[in-house]
C-alpha cells in the first residue's frame, strides 16, 4: 500500500475551478425560465457543460496534485467518459429545475441527481488510474454518498430559493464546497495498491499534458460561456437613455399573447378574469375558454405591474373587477366568477387573504 499526499497549491486551484464552474452555470441560468423555449434549452446545455465539466475539472486538477511513491497515469477513454457522465447527470437535474414546477420535491430531486453525478464522476474517473489500483473502504464510500447528496441538495435549495445575484453567489460557494468536499471525503477512504500485473500498459497521456488540457478546457468553457450568455449584471436595453419612458408606453399598450392552432393571438388584460401558473407557462381565463400563454407566472407579474391584477395564491392572479362572490374560510378564502364559463372559483391563500379582501372592499 502506498502512502499518499497532495500538492496544496493544486488543491486550492481545484477548489477555485469548482467555484468558477458553479458561478458560470448559475449565472447562465438566471432568468432562464422566462426565456423562449429554444434559448432556454441552449442555456441549460451550456450550463450543463460548465457545471458538469467543472466537476470533472476539479477532480482531475486535485488528482494531478496527488503524490504517490510510484508513477501513475490515466486512461484517456475512461477520463473522457467520466466527464460526459457528469455533464449528462447535471444536465438532467437542470432540465427538471427549468421545465418542471419548482417545488420542494423537484428541488430535492435535482439536488440528489447532482450529488449522484459528482459521485459517479469521481469513482469512474478513479477507475481510469493506471499502474496503481485504488481500493475503497465501505465507510469512505458511505460518507462520500452522504456528503455528496446533502451538500448538493443544500446548494440547489440555496441557489433556487430566489433567483437573485445573492443566491447565485451563495449557490456558487455551495457548489464549490460540495464538489471539493465530496472529492476529498472519498479520497480519505481510498488507499492505493501496486498492480499485480506488470504489463499495465504504457503511459498514453502524461500527467503534465492532462494538467494543461484540463486547465485550458475549464477556462475556455467557463470564460466563453460567461462572455456569451451570462446574465449576472442587469440588462440595459438599447437606447434606454434616449427613451426613459419606453417601459411605461409598453405597459400602456400591453396585450397578452396566447397560442392557438399554431398561431399567436393577443388578448386585452381587462377581459381576463384570472391567470394560473401551469409549469413554466400560464393559462388565461376569459369569458368562455382557457387560453395557453407562453409567459411564465413571474413574467406575467412583472409585465402586469400596472394592471388591475392581484396575487390570490401562489399559482393564481385574479382581476378583482370580475369577482362575483367571495367566501371566507377559517384561514383562507375562495373567489367566485359566476359569469365566466371557463372558471368557477379561485382559492385565496392565507398569506394573500388580507390583500384580496382589501381589493374587494371587504376590509
Amino acid at each position: 500500500m502506498f502512502d499518499h499526499s497532495h500538492n496544496h497549491l493544486l488543491v486550492i486551484a481545484s477548489f477555485l475551478v469548482a467555484m468558477m464552474a458553479g458561478f458560470t452555470g448559475l449565472s447562465l441560468l438566471k432568468g432562464a425560465s422566462e426565456l423562449s423555449l429554444p434559448i432556454r434549452k441552449a442555456r441549460i446545455a451550456l450550463a450543463s457543460v460548465a457545471m458538469g465539466g467543472g466537476v470533472w475539472s476539479m477532480h482531475f486538477v486535485a488528482m494531478l496534485g496527488l503524490q504517490l511513491q510510484t508513477p501513475f497515469f490515466y486512461d484517456p477513454l475512461t477520463t473522457m467518459a467520466s466527464a460526459l457522465i457528469a455533464i449528462l447527470v447535471v444536465g438532467l437535474a437542470l432540465l427538471i429545475l427549468h421545465f418542471r414546477s419548482r417545488t420542494t420535491e423537484t428541488i430535492v430531486a435535482s439536488g440528489i441527481l447532482v450529488g449522484i453525478g459528482i459521485l459517479v464522476m469521481h469513482y469512474l474517473g478513479m477507475s481510469g488510474i493506471r499502474l496503481v489500483t485504488p481500493e475503497y473502504s465501505a465507510i469512505g464510500i458511505t460518507f462520500a454518498v452522504i456528503v455528496s447528496v446533502c451538500l448538493s441538495v443544500t446548494t440547489i435549495m440555496i441557489a433556487y430559493r430566489g433567483r437573485t445575484n445573492r443566491n447565485i453567489i451563495l449557490g456558487t460557494i455551495g457548489f464549490g464546497i460540495a464538489v471539493f468536499a465530496v472529492h476529498f471525503t472519498a479520497m480519505a477512504g481510498t488507499s492505493f495498491l501496486p498492480v499485480q500485473d506488470s504489463s499495465a500498459g504504457a503511459l498514453l497521456i502524461s500527467n503534465e499534458a492532462l494538467a494543461i488540457g484540463v486547465a485550458t478546457a475549464a477556462f475556455i468553457i467557463c470564460g466563453g460561456f460567461l462572455l456569451t450568455g451570462a446574465t449576472f449584471l442587469p440588462h440595459i436595453p438599447e437606447n434606454q437613455e434616449q427613451h426613459p419612458q419606453a417601459d411605461e408606453v409598453k405597459n400602456d399598450v400591453l396585450r397578452i399573447p396566447y397560442e392557438k392552432n399554431n398561431r399567436t393571438f393577443f388578448v386585452e388584460p381587462s377581459t381576463i378574469a384570472a391567470i394560473r401558473a401551469e409549469g413554466h407557462y400560464c393559462l388565461l381565463y376569459v369569458e368562455k375558454e382557457k387560453l395557453f400563454c407562453p409567459w411564465s407566472i413571474s413574467q406575467v407579474v412583472k409585465r402586469l405591474s400596472k394592471e388591475n391584477f392581484i396575487r390570490a395564491h401562489r399559482s393564481y392572479l385574479i382581476n378583482p373587477t370580475h369577482v362575483s362572490g367571495f367566501e371566507r374560510k377559517k384561514d383562507n378564502g375562495i373567489c367566485y366568477f359566476d359569469t365566466f364559463a371557463s372558471l368557477e372559483k379561485v382559492p385565496v391563500s392565507r398569506s394573500r387573504l388580507t390583500e384580496v379582501r382589501g381589493a374587494l372592499g371587504l376590509s
